[in-house]
């Protein structure tokens, strides 16, 4: 009897041992989970979704109705935007007095001639979003320094009033907008300011050839009473009846404007020059992450869609289809457009640009 009690008195103690070693090793924090067990964390180590949430950055926009995407985005990370309207001429030139000194952080939309001068005087910070790989590497910096948000095709707007008024059709062709018939009619931003312009005059030089080109903008200077000082003056100027045609960036406001005015959008059907509308982040941000967080939003399929509603474009993602008001658009007229040679030649250009027009 004495043996039984002393053998089940050391079972009891075993058991209770092995009891205690099992709890022991749930609790101990040290002890790595198994695969199976409840790995759940706890709501202190939940992972924020907006970690920028209160910082604010500040945009220079050359992109006609951006604005109205940036609520979305707000909504989206919790980071505020302040912005400001600025052709890219003019913001490459403040660039250029201040030594790339700037309080901005993301330069948004217009003409990519004054990112690859702004890239090679050191003023952009390189970043290549995730989402580049989506985007068509013909609208981006291969090292990253800018991305293409969309394409914007250049062409014409005709006040169709004026034009009936004065006896005229509307211009077809490049070739159609030099014709004497049109003097005085045609309004143009200057290309030194507007980066849509610029690229107008350099795809036409790519495609024409030097003797070519220059002779056209010779005769094309002739129809022209002065250059507006910014990109969208000419669209404003012919809805108002002011002038009769518009050299002007084809986007969703373009087309807009015959929702109230007499005017119509006429793609060239010889050439069509064209320009990435890009992205990019400056040097002397104070607020790197953000503005990453701020890139990868706008390449994205959601951000690039957004836009898209903000202002019709055709974007530069494939897999966000192009608003149906832009479905005229033969892209086989595109100019096969080298982007580097037009940021390299544009002192060059503009001076002899300059030399042909004088004062205007």
């Amino acid at each position: 009897m004495k043996r039984i009690i002393a053998m089940l008195l050391i079972l009891a103690m075993v058991f209770t041992f092995t009891g205690c070693s099992k709890k022991e090793a749930i609790e101990d924090p040290n002890t790595t989970p198994v695969v199976g067990e409840d790995t759940e964390k706890k709501d202190d180590e939940v992972v924020n979704d907006k970690p920028f949430e209160g910082t604010t950055l500040e945009v220079l926009v050359a992109y006609g109705g951006a604005e109205n995407s940036f609520d979305a985005f707000t909504e989206k990370t919790g980071i505020k935007i302040e912005w400001l309207s600025m052709s890219t001429g003019s913001a490459l030139a403040k660039l250029q007095a201040e030594n790339g000194k700037t309080t901005a952080d993301i330069w948004f939309g217009g003409g990519v001639d004054s990112y690859l001068n702004a890239r090679d005087a050191g003023y952009l910070e390189a970043y290549k979003s995730p989402e580049v790989s989506a985007i068509n590497p013909q609208y981006c910096d291969k090292d990253g320094y800018f991305s293409g948000l969309a394409l914007v095709p250049a062409g014409f707007i005709v006040n169709n009033d004026l034009l009936k008024e004065k006896g005229l059709e509307a211009p077809k062709t490049w070739e159609d907008l030099a014709d004497p018939k049109y003097k005085d009619e045609v309004m143009m931003a200057n290309p030194a300011i507007s980066g849509t312009n610029y690229a107008i005059v350099s795809g036409l030089i790519q495609a024409w050839g030097e003797e070519k080109a220059w002779d056209y903008f010779k005769r094309l200077d002739e129809n022209i009473q002065f250059y507006a000082k910014g990109g969208g003056e000419p669209l404003e100027k012919v809805a108002a009846g002011e002038f009769a045609i518009g050299v002007v960036a084809i986007t969703g406001g373009t087309f807009a404007a015959g929702d109230t005015n007499p005017t119509s959008v006429v793609y060239p059907e010889d050439l069509i020059p064209w320009t990435p509308a890009p992205i990019g982040i400056f040097k002397a941000t104070e607020n790197l992450e953000a503005a990453k967080v701020f890139i990868d939003w706008y390449l994205s399929q959601e951000g690039q869609t957004i836009l898209r509603e903000a202002d019709a474009r055709i974007m530069a993602r494939d897999d966000v289809d192009a608003p149906e008001l832009m479905s005229g658009l033969d892209k086989s007229k595109l100019i096969d457009f080298d982007l580097e040679l037009m940021g390299k030649d544009r002192d060059t250009i503009l001076e002899r640009w300059g030399a042909l027009v004088g004062d205007k």
